[in-house]
């Protein structure tokens, strides 16, 4: 972004600045102020990470696909299948993908899934539309997991996340699109084989990156639902720190 784009989106989120190109002391206090609103380092310099943060608070739900029927998570989670041991490989978007900083305290890792029916494709902008359209800020999620292996980012790991109530704070919310049987009816852990490999990179690398997280778990073990639709205590997520 230049100096001017920077200035432009900071007065579309409702500061007062001069959008003259000239990054000075006014524009490094609203660089400031809004790094401390989204958990950022706040140091006024509009950095990468300052950039796509400025980016994602600019990004407005669009219409999109209906949220699916989640019903189904009221279930206990499934049996897990043996699918034998999985490995961690970096996801194909691994050149482009940036995993923000924070100075929130993190502990641990929290696995969702989409509740999404299998072999269906969605993306971030149609689980934030779902999201805001409870009425929540941002979508509640840090990080989702497309079928593909994709590592997409979501609310800035800085704020704290509304993806897991009585476990948000402290704690980064990571999932993966899908979850459903294919008629939406039954739980069902629906990862696919790159799905699972960048699920376990993620962790891998979030863990190193944050060195207070000492846990990786799932929504199930917290609220009496299926999601993420396995148990983490059970899989080679839950095996890794």
């Amino acid at each position: 972004m230049t100096i001017a784009e920077i200035q432009r989106a900071l007065v579309a989120l409702g500061f007062s600045v001069a959008v003259d190109g000239r990054f000075g002391e006014e524009s490094r206090a609203a660089i400031r102020f809004f790094q401390q609103c989204y958990g950022l380092h706040a140091d006024g310099i509009p950095g990468p990470q300052t950039q796509a943060a400025l980016k994602q608070a600019l990004a407005a739900p669009k219409p999109g696909r209906p949220e699916p029927d989640k019903s189904a998570m009221a279930a206990p989670a499934p049996v897990p299948q043996r699918l034998g041991t999985a490995a961690a490989a970096p996801p194909p978007n691994v050149a482009s993908l940036q995993l923000l900083d924070t100075a929130r305290p993190v502990a641990e890792i929290i696995w969702h899934c989409t509740a999404t029916p299998e072999g269906k494709d969605f993306t971030v902008a149609d689980v934030r539309a779902w999201h805001k359209a409870r009425g929540w800020s941002d979508i509640g999620y840090h990080y989702v997991v497309y079928r593909d292996g994709r590592i997409m980012l979501g609310r800035p790991v800085g704020q704290i996340g509304a993806h897991c109530e009585g476990h948000n704070t402290g704690t980064i919310g990571c999932s993966y699109i899908g979850g459903l049987s294919a008629d939406g009816k039954t739980a069902k852990d629906t990862r696919t084989s790159a799905q699972r490999a960048s699920m376990l990179w993620l962790t891998q690398q979030l863990s190193a990156k944050h060195r207070g997280i000492k846990r990786v778990s799932g929504h199930n073990q917290y609220a009496n639902k299926a999601c993420p639709s396995f148990d983490v205590r059970k899989d080679d997520l839950g095996r890794l720190i």
